[in-house]
C-alpha cells in the first residue's frame, strides 16, 4: 500500500441552492463535511477533495461536468470520484465510502 494512487473526490455545485435542495446544505458546506467524513473513515489513504463552482469551472473535464448539470443531466452537488459519479443531490456518504473501499483494494 506504499504507493497506493491518489483518489480523487470533486464536488461540483453553485452558490445557490439546487431546484428542490432548499432544505439540504449548500455545495460548498456538502464538500466541506464529506472531506470531514471520509478523513475520518479513511486517514490512511491518499484522497484528494476538489470544490468546482459550476458557474466558473477551471478545467476540460470541469467544464464537461458542469455542462452536464446545466443541461440538467444531473441535480447538484454532484460528487465524482477519480472520474465517475457516485453521488448527486444529496449524497450517500454509505454509497461513497463503499466505493473509496473498493477502490483502496
Amino acid at each position: 500500500m506504499s504507493h497506493m494512487k491518489r483518489i480523487s473526490v470533486t464536488v461540483y455545485g453553485a452558490n445557490r441552492p439546487c431546484p428542490g435542495c432548499v432544505q439540504m446544505p449548500s455545495s460548498q458546506e456538502t464538500k466541506t463535511w464529506l472531506e470531514a467524513a471520509l478523513w475520518r473513515k479513511f486517514p490512511e489513504l491518499p484522497l484528494v477533495f476538489r470544490y468546482v463552482d459550476i458557474d466558473s469551472p477551471s478545467t476540460d473535464e470541469d467544464q464537461m461536468w458542469a455542462m452536464k448539470i446545466l443541461n440538467d443531466e444531473y441535480i447538484y452537488p454532484l460528487v465524482v470520484l477519480n472520474g465517475d459519479v457516485v453521488a448527486e443531490g444529496n449524497p450517500s456518504l454509505k454509497v461513497i465510502t463503499e466505493k473509496i473501499a473498493a477502490l483502496s483494494l
